[in-house]
């Protein structure tokens, strides 16, 4: 069997397993050996040379990785105040202690900046802090 081949299937085995263990790590050691694979097919390098292609193409995609994490950092994106910090909503009459606001179709608890705040009042939230939200009175 050709070296190539045998870089192009362990690629493509691991890309596969990535598939079943997500962790992004076999995501990269399958690319990488997909890429030798294919330097393989175009030059034929010897063994020494594979493994170093190996390991740079590793190195650089992890370093890519990387470095575009760190650049896009957090993205918000499923995260409570995505969608609802600036948004309004209706206090609602609560049977226990504490304030209940409905935001959309959601209730929440809610501590009022401020004075109390009468079921009805409609309110703005400003921040959540875990699953309250931190309100204020509208008007």
């Amino acid at each position: 069997m050709e070296p190539w081949l045998i870089w192009l299937l362990a690629g493509l085995l691991l890309l596969g397993a990535e598939m079943v263990l997500p962790g992004a790590f076999l995501l990269w050691a399958g690319m990488a050996a997909v890429g030798t694979g294919l330097v393989g097919l175009a030059v034929a390098p010897g063994f020494p040379v594979s493994v170093v292609v190996f390991a740079v193409l590793l190195a650089a995609g992890i370093a890519i990785a990387l470095r575009r994490r760190r650049s896009v950092g957090s993205s918000g994106i499923n995260t409570p105040e995505a969608g609802l910090v600036g948004r309004e909503g209706v206090v609602q009459p609560s049977a226990g202690p504490g304030l209940r606001v409905r935001v959309g179709d959601s209730d929440w608890a809610a501590r009022a900046e401020g004075a109390a705040l009468p079921p009805g009042a409609l309110v703005r939230v400003d921040a959540v802090e875990g699953t309250v939200l931190l309100v204020r009175a509208l008007g």
